[in-house]
């Protein structure tokens, strides 16, 4: 008689969990069926903020090559610019980029028994390529068998109303959505993390890409150097002002090879720790408007290349953790 009154507990409890709007539930509302993410990395594709354009180096946390998990070929000294139109390299970013979404689709198709996909533009900057190149990119993944729609990750200096009014354009028929990384709003800290854009830029772009109807996803990076919990909760909440759709949260890990790396051995940054990170982004979920949905809550690397914090090594130990924290607020992820 105990054990069943235990167990009509735990499912009494667990009915009575809120369920939060992850970005799957959203498209299984919206398609009535699972649908994945295809990550693509394309060769030639860089930043500004690597390339001199605004500035050197990369952001201070940017391993360049590390964001880049689909790429197989060696790295092409060819590098793509909005400002030349030449791209001799087009016909072989193609084939990359179907051997790449091939190849993805088998396998999740194999182990989940996946029907539909979206293209997920993932590695560089996306956007920052001369527009025929990205209008022949993007028609081609649009053609892919049971591809529903592109997810596009840039910056918010490497769009413009052409790029934009295109995607509103694909976006009468698939599903299309811009990925921003904002990791916060304040000058002082995209300055020491040598991000090369600023606060209002930021929201200049975010605001055109809602005003042409496009889906917006934004990136928010906690324990960025010299930020407080409230300045973390302060960018979600000037985040959420600007209607976006959706929101990825990271915490900041040093790899090696970076800015950052030498900031972290000169005991100049101190990584967030685990506790912190777990309860401003439970806080922070619970800030959430319940129209946008949750696409990730952490991130992590397990090879040899992370040098802090450990904790970082398991990021499925980690959405364990911030899972059974909601589980405590009355949350279910």
């Amino acid at each position: 008689m105990v054990t069943i009154s235990l167990q009509n507990k735990k499912i009494k409890q667990k009915n009575s969990l809120e369920e939060l709007l992850t970005i799957g539930k959203y498209f299984r509302s919206k398609f009535g069926e699972t649908i994945y993410k295809v990550p693509i990395s394309i060769s030639g594709f860089t930043c500004p903020n690597i390339d001199g354009t605004v500035a050197k180096g990369g952001c201070s946390f940017c391993e360049n090559d590390s964001f880049s998990p689909n790429l197989q070929e060696k790295k092409a000294k060819f590098k793509l610019h909005p400002s030349n139109p030449s791209n001799p390299y087009l016909d072989r970013q193609l084939r990359q980029l179907e051997m790449q979404f091939n190849a993805t689709k088998e396998r999740l198709g194999n182990k989940f028994g996946t029907k539909k996909f979206i293209v997920y533009f993932q590695s560089f900057t996306n956007t920052y390529a001369p527009f025929e190149t990205l209008k022949a990119l993007y028609t081609k993944a649009l053609s892919f068998e049971n591809v529903i729609g592109l997810s596009i990750g840039t910056r918010t200096d490497c769009v413009t109303d052409e790029i934009l009014d295109y995607l509103a354009d694909l976006s009468k028929e698939k599903e299309i959505w811009i990925e921003y990384g904002i990791q916060s709003f304040y000058d002082e800290t995209l300055e020491k993390i040598n991000r090369g854009d600023t606060s209002l830029n930021i929201k200049k772009w975010i605001t055109k890409s809602k005003e042409k109807g496009l889906n917006v996803c934004g990136h928010l990076i906690y324990g960025l150097p010299n930020e407080s919990q409230e300045m973390m909760f302060e960018t979600l909440r000037q985040t959420i002002e600007l209607n976006i759709d959706s929101i990825k949260f990271h915490p900041l890990y040093v790899v090696k090879n970076t800015l950052l790396t030498n900031e972290y051995k000169k005991g100049r940054f101190t990584p967030i720790s685990e506790e912190l990170y777990i309860d401003t982004v439970v806080k922070s979920i619970k800030m959430l408007p319940k129209n946008i949905s949750i696409q990730r809550i952490t991130a992590g690397i397990s090879d040899a290349s992370l040098l802090a914090p450990l904790w970082c090594k398991d990021k499925h130990a980690q959405i364990k953790k911030i899972k059974k924290a909601l589980v405590k607020e009355g949350l279910r992820y």
